[in-house]
C-alpha cells in the first residue's frame, strides 16, 4: 500500500477548444496539400496531447517531426509497391487475379479472385504487424518526461511471428485463447521498453485476463445459441422460434460489442497494474467501462447530429445553384461549392470526433492512472538516443499509423 509521499497522480489538462481549432486547421491544410500535410498534422496534435499530460508537475514532451514521418512513409510506400507488385505477378502466373468483373465473372473466376484476395491479405499481414511494433517504438523514442527519454529495443520481426502464432491460436480456439494472445504480445513489447536507464517489466498471469473477458464470452454464447435456434426454426418453419432466435442474435451482437469494449478497458487496467519500472516503481489503473461506453454513445450521437447539420448546410447552399444548372450554366460553380463544402464538413466531423470521443476517453484513462513508489524515479538516469527508427513509415503506408 502506497503512501501520499510516494504516489503520483497524473492529470490531463487538454481542452476542447484549442484541440478542435488545431485539428480543424491542420485538417484543412491536409486537404489543400493533397494529404502531404497529414504528417505535420499528426505531429502537431500529438505535441498538444503529450504536453497536456501532467505527472508530478512535469508535462510530457513529444519530439517527433513531420519530415521524419514523410520520409519514412515514402520509403515504406516504395517497398510495399514493389512487394505487392511481385505478389500480384506471382498470382497472375498462377492463374489468380484480384481484378475480376463480378458481373461477367464465372463461378470459377470468383473463387479464384477470393483466393487471390486472401493470399494478398495474408502476405501483407506481417508488415501490418511490423508497422504496429515500429509505430510504438517510434512514439516511445520521441517521448520525454522530466527531460528523460523513453525507448524501446528493436524486435519488430520477433513481434510479427509471435502475433501470427498467438493470433492463429486465438482463431482456432474461437477466441478462447485471446487472453494468452493479449498478455504475451504486451509482455513482449513491455519487456523491451525503457524509461531512461530503467527497464519496464510485465508481470502477472495471462489467465487472470479471463475475468475481463466474461461479457465477451457471454455475448458469444448468446450468438451461438440464438444462431442455432434460428437454424432450427428455418428447418421446422417455426415463425415464433425464428423471431426469438433473431432477437437473440441481435442481443448477442450488442453484448459482444459491449464485451469487447469491456475487455479492452479492463485488460488495459490489469496489464498496467502489473507493470514494473526498474526495481519497485509500479502503477495503478482504474478506468471504467461505463464511462467509455457512454462517451462512445453520447459523443457518437453528437458528432452524427452536428455532421448532419454541416452536410445539410452544404446541401442547402448547393440547392441554390440548381436553377442555374437547369438553364445550362453554373456547372463549374456548383462543382466547386459541392467539393469545398463536402471537404469542410468532412474535416469538421473528424475534428468533432477527436474532441467529443477520443480526447475524453484518453483523458479518462490518463487520470485513472497513478504512479506508486514515485520517489524511485529520482534514481533514473538519461538514456542514449534511439537510432534507426523508421518514423512509422510502414504504419502510415498501411493506414494504421493514424491513431493517437
Amino acid at each position: 500500500m502506497s503512501t501520499p509521499q510516494d504516489s503520483m497522480d497524473i492529470r490531463y489538462t487538454g481542452e476542447k477548444g484549442p484541440l478542435f481549432n488545431l485539428a480543424f486547421k491542420t485538417g484543412l491544410l491536409t486537404v489543400v496539400t493533397l494529404g502531404i500535410y497529414r504528417f505535420w498534422q499528426k505531429t502537431r496534435i500529438r505535441k498538444y496531447i503529450w504536453s497536456s499530460v501532467n505527472a508530478g508537475g512535469d508535462t510530457f514532451e513529444y519530439t517527433g517531426t513531420g519530415i521524419e514521418k514523410l520520409l519514412g512513409f515514402l520509403i515504406a510506400v516504395v517497398f510495399l509497391a514493389i512487394y505487392i507488385g511481385i505478389i500480384q505477378m506471382v498470382l497472375f502466373y498462377a492463374g489468380l487475379s484480384v481484378m475480376v468483373d463480378p458481373q461477367r465473372a464465372s463461378p470459377q473466376e470468383m473463387i479464384a479472385q477470393t483466393i487471390a484476395l486472401y493470399i494478398t491479405f495474408f502476405a501483407v499481414l506481417p508488415f501490418i504487424l511490423y508497422a504496429a511494433y515500429r509505430a510504438r517504438r517510434y512514439k516511445m523514442a520521441r517521448t520525454r518526461w522530466r527531460g528523460i527519454r523513453f525507448g524501446m529495443e528493436k524486435g519488430a520481426w520477433g513481434f510479427v511471428w509471435r502475433a501470427l502464432g498467438y493470433g492463429f491460436l486465438a482463431v482456432i480456439t474461437l477466441g478462447i485463447l485471446t487472453p494468452l494472445q493479449t498478455f504475451k504480445l504486451e509482455k513482449y513489447q513491455a519487456d523491451r521498453s525503457y524509461y531512461g536507464s530503467a527497464r519496464f517489466t510485465q508481470t502477472g498471469k495471462w489467465t487472470d485476463l479471463y475475468s475481463a473477458m466474461k461479457h465477451l464470452l457471454i455475448g458469444i454464447g448468446i450468438l451461438v445459441v440464438s444462431g442455432s435456434l434460428a437454424v432450427g426454426a428455418a428447418i421446422s418453419e417455426s415463425i415464433g422460434l425464428a423471431a426469438f432466435g433473431g432477437f437473440g442474435v441481435f442481443v448477442g451482437y450488442i453484448w459482444v460489442i459491449i464485451g469487447s469494449i469491456h475487455y479492452g478497458v479492463q485488460s488495459f487496467a490489469y496489464l498496467t497494474a502489473n507493470k514494473v519500472l526498474g526495481d519497485d516503481i509500479r502503477f495503478t489503473a482504474a478506468p471504467r467501462t461505463g464511462f467509455v461506453i457512454k462517451t462512445y454513445i453520447v459523443g457518437g450521437l453528437l458528432v452524427g447530429l452536428l455532421a448532419s447539420v454541416a452536410f445539410g448546410i452544404v446541401a442547402t447552399i448547393a440547392a441554390a445553384f440548381i436553377p442555374l444548372l437547369q438553364n445550362g450554366g453554373g456547372i463549374i460553380a456548383f462543382s466547386i461549392v459541392m467539393a469545398v463544402g463536402y471537404v469542410v464538413a468532412l474535416v469538421l466531423t473528424q475534428a468533432l470526433s477527436l474532441i467529443l470521443i477520443t480526447q475524453p476517453i484518453l483523458a479518462h484513462y490518463i487520470e485513472k492512472l497513478e504512479i506508486v513508489n514515485a520517489d524511485s524515479l529520482n534514481r533514473i538516469a538519461q538514456r542514449e538516443a534511439e537510432t534507426g527508427v523508421d518514423a512509422e513509415g510502414f504504419a502510415d503506408a498501411l493506414d494504421i499509423g493514424g491513431a493517437i
